[in-house]
């Protein structure tokens, strides 16, 4: 029952998302849509030991080998949209065909995502279950991952891949939580094979396999009680918020500040009212979703933490409208960036702050209850 209950959600969320990306398939796209286009090109029309030494792009090939294979994989499939494309010396190339392809491309990429999702909401504590649907724990992380803002303008306006790759990060957590753990370190082996970024969080699950798999209770006889330790305070802050107040407060801070610092990515006039309206609508349902479902134990956030992220709000008018009309923006237009990156920059330090002194305050019978 709980199965056919989830579809039932499930479904339109990920129906009315994809919608949204097709929606935005022929918005403004990053230099990274000429990476990518770079890479389709080297891979399909060189032999597998010249992919990394080819250099007529300043665009090289310089991901992981698994994600050069994928490249390829698109390449078979792309030249029946436009063969252009995947000609080498066609830099900068962007037609009708070739947009349409790589947008399509990450939209039928983010099927991993929606699985690792799917994975991630089955492991959510019950214990809060509601009668409401909109109030259910699980729905509001899925609504939280599926319509992360960040994601949507990384990856479907500026172009990117990242919701494939976060969605076999989320299938390797999945695994953690369901406690079958070869399988997720295998899952992770893959993912740094596909993008070194992720090495940071490879000491997390190297300490993290060691305590629930290597050494147990049950072989070292109860000597070491790695048990009271809770794997979920390591990963991915948006399962944590749907599990208790303060990680879901502290979810909140890193979100709102974490997207807001994302802005400069899209400094097109069109794309201006698209991520003001997506940021204004993740924002106002991941406040108002999270502060319904710990209603009965207090708010989400502080006086001084309130006042922090409304000051995000003429941030954004002086950076976007009143500089730009001055005299300094001519000589120096890098301000309203920088202003942004270090704003931003105070609200996630304090978020990994406030975190870790969670953690390390957290009473140990809390952490076995959550353990358990």
């Amino acid at each position: 029952m709980a199965a056919l209950s989830e579809r039932s959600w499930m479904v339109p969320l990920v129906f009315g998302v994809t919608l949204l990306k097709c929606l935005l398939i022929p918005a403004y796209h990053s230099t990274d849509f000429e990476v990518h286009r770079n890479w389709l090109a080297i891979t399909h029309s060189l032999p597998i030991s010249k992919w990394y030494y080819e250099a007529t792009s300043q665009w090289t090939l310089d991901y992981p080998p698994f994600f050069a294979w994928f490249e390829y994989l698109l390449s078979l499939i792309a030249q029946y949209f436009d063969k252009e494309m995947l000609v080498i010396q066609n830099l900068n190339y962007a037609s009708d065909a070739t947009i349409l392809f790589q947008r399509l491309s990450v939209i039928i990429m983010d099927i991993v995502f929606i699985y690792g999702v799917l994975e991630c909401c089955k492991c959510v504590n019950r214990r809060q279950e509601s009668k409401e649907i909109m109030e259910r724990p699980a729905f509001i992380l899925a609504v939280l991952l599926l319509w992360n803002f960040g994601l949507l303008i990384v990856d479907h306006i500026h172009f990117q891949y990242n919701g494939f790759l976060f969605g076999v990060m989320l299938l390797s957590i999945a695994r953690m939580f369901q406690e079958r753990h070869l399988e997720s370190a295998l899952l992770f082996a893959i993912l740094m094979n596909f993008k070194h970024i992720f090495l940071y969080v490879a000491p997390a699950y190297g300490i993290y396999l060691l305590r629930s798999y290597c050494f147990t209770e049950n072989k070292l006889g109860g000597s070491i009680q790695w048990k009271s330790f809770s794997c979920s305070r390591l990963f991915a802050l948006g399962l944590l918020a749907v599990e208790n107040r303060k990680d879901a407060g502290t979810y909140f801070i890193l979100a709102t500040t974490g997207h807001f610092s994302l802005f400069p990515l899209l400094f097109t006039g069109p794309e201006i009212p698209i991520k003001i309206g997506l940021m204004l609508l993740f924002t106002v349902y991941s406040f108002s979703a999270l502060r319904a479902l710990f209603r009965k134990e207090g708010s989400l956030v502080n006086l001084p933490e309130s006042i922090y992220l409304s000051a995000l709000v003429p941030l954004q008018v002086i950076c976007e409208i009143i500089y730009p009309l001055t005299a300094w923006q001519q000589r120096f237009p890098f301000v309203p960036l920088l202003l942004i990156s270090v704003y931003c920059s105070l609200g996630v330090t304090y978020s990994w702050i406030k975190l870790y002194i969670s953690v390390l305050m957290e009473p140990r019978s809390d952490r076995k209850m959550k353990a358990q």
